[in-house]
């Protein structure tokens, strides 16, 4: 396991791109390394090897780490994730880019998904909070919300409390929800 984090880790040094690394440091990335590796190229690295719990949660272990946190989401097998697990994860999240990879890239397409977004959305951390609406907002897009009514009670009980940051957001999933 060490020698394929070592050969990630390689490759993301190789995509380093110091520009937008400067960039995500004045605009107060949290974490301690940072590549600059484009998403894109991120998921290309992590594309190379074969999906595996422990190499994902070994990735998202690093919290120092921008580039392992982003590419752990693409190695996780969206089918072996729980519902707890999915909770630990997003209620982990340390940036907004995080919790937007995360939703898209695993937890739209784990089981109880529904059931995750509801949670966080009750969540008193803004960026749990955040995690919560870009879940439904992937659920949306993908047309697998089932229980539409249940997410939109929730969601409008969610806006008399949500932090002002996500308003927005949440302005655009109950658009989505009555148009659709």
């Amino acid at each position: 396991m060490e020698k394929i984090l070592s050969e990630i880790k390689k490759d993301f040094f190789a995509y380093r791109n110091g520009v937008m690394a400067d960039a995500l440091r004045k605009s107060g990335d949290p974490h301690a390394v940072i590549m600059g590796c484009m998403l894109v190229d991120v998921v290309t690295i992590a594309r190379r090897y074969e999906p595996m719990v422990a190499l994902a949660s070994a990735l998202w272990a690093d919290v120092k780490h921008r580039e392992c946190r982003l590419a752990a989401p693409v190695l996780f097998p969206p089918a072996e994730m729980t519902a707890e697990q999915a909770l630990e994860w997003a209620r982990g999240v340390q940036s907004e880019e995080e919790a937007d990879v995360l939703c898209h890239r695993l937890l739209r397409r784990v089981a109880s998904a529904e059931e995750v977004a509801c949670t966080l959305l009750a969540d008193e951390c803004r960026l749990v909070q955040y995690a919560g609406l870009r879940l439904v907002v992937n659920l949306l897009a993908d047309g697998t919300v089932t229980s539409r009514n249940a997410i939109a009670v929730v969601v409008e009980r969610c806006g008399r409390w949500l932090c002002n940051e996500n308003l927005g957001l949440l302005r655009h999933v109950v658009a989505e929800l009555q148009s659709s």
